[in-house]
């Protein structure tokens, strides 16, 4: 069984960038965090994992209004990043290696029943850069970068990201390569507002609760109108999550979760799926 790993992370620019800013009384759930990080490493290299598909967000780093794809999925044998200045995300440029001949085949195979754009040329902001600086610090492990569009309305509906997420494990099934997958982005966060900094930590147990035990009805449920008034515009990222939740096909066991980090201005997760036969 090709997949071999599913899993999901928070991501924020200040996961890495604020880091030195939590406050003292806080520093010992910060490393928690950090530690499960760690940990969910380990799991991906202990997965045999030989390829790291990344499912992010859009933050118009590729694209912006004038050409915004629904799912992209990058294909070049190498990306760029962090697109952000480097010591503001506390993340140096790196030259990041992707697998080109692999990732090719599952866009081939993915096209029989998802609609994905596919790019050689990809520079990888936060989103990606944040998970990959503690899954694979040292950038040893190929990388297929894939950004679902949460950023601009009209979104995708989630029904069509569980199809999505469906499809990525059919490719991935077909493949000789171990491939992991981890899907990362913010569940209740209000970016770049006056709001900055503000969790649901109620709306976020609940999604979580119900994409640990794949409740798809209810997962699938959600409007945008909800989404954006109960979990800000950060919100339209649970799209990446509910794909590696798909993809896997099997219950979650989250392994970590905090509200007490508003410095990060995203609720910390760290969560991992069985892989269904």
């Amino acid at each position: 069984m090709p997949l071999v790993y599913s899993g999901i992370l928070s991501h924020a620019p200040g996961i890495t960038g604020r880091s030195h800013m939590v406050e003292p009384d806080k520093e010992a759930t910060r490393d928690a965090f950090y530690g499960c990080l760690k940990r969910q490493r380990e799991a991906i290299r202990s997965s045999g994992a030989e390829v790291l598909v990344v499912v992010a967000a859009e933050h118009f780093a590729n694209f912006f209004m004038d050409n915004m794809p629904a799912y992209c999925m990058g294909i070049g044998a190498k990306h760029t990043g962090p697109i952000e200045d480097a010591q503001w995300l506390k993340i140096d440029k790196q030259i990041i290696q992707g697998a080109p001949e692999l990732a090719t085949r599952i866009v081939d195979l993915m096209l029989k029943n998802v609609d994905l754009a596919y790019s050689e040329e990809w520079q990888c902001d936060h989103g990606i850069m944040v998970p990959l600086n503690f899954l694979t610090p040292n950038y040893d492990l190929p990388i297929i970068p894939c950004n679902i569009n949460c950023q601009g309305p009209p979104l995708t509906p989630l029904n069509r990201v569980w199809n999505f997420g469906e499809a990525l494990r059919e490719a991935c099934d077909e493949q000789t390569e171990n491939i992991a997958i981890v899907g990362t982005g913010g569940i209740s966060h209000w970016p770049a507002t006056p709001d900055s900094g503000k969790i649901n930590e109620a709306w976020d147990k609940q999604f979580l609760e119900r994409l640990m035990s794949q409740n798809k009805e209810q997962l699938l449920s959600y409007s945008d109108d909800e989404v954006y008034a109960e979990a800000g515009q950060g919100g339209f990222e649970i799209r990446t999550l509910i794909a590696a939740a798909a993809a896997a096909g099997g219950r979650g066991t989250l392994q970590f979760y905090s509200a007490e980090l508003p410095i990060f201005a995203v609720g910390c997760t760290v969560a991992s799926f069985e892989i269904s036969s």
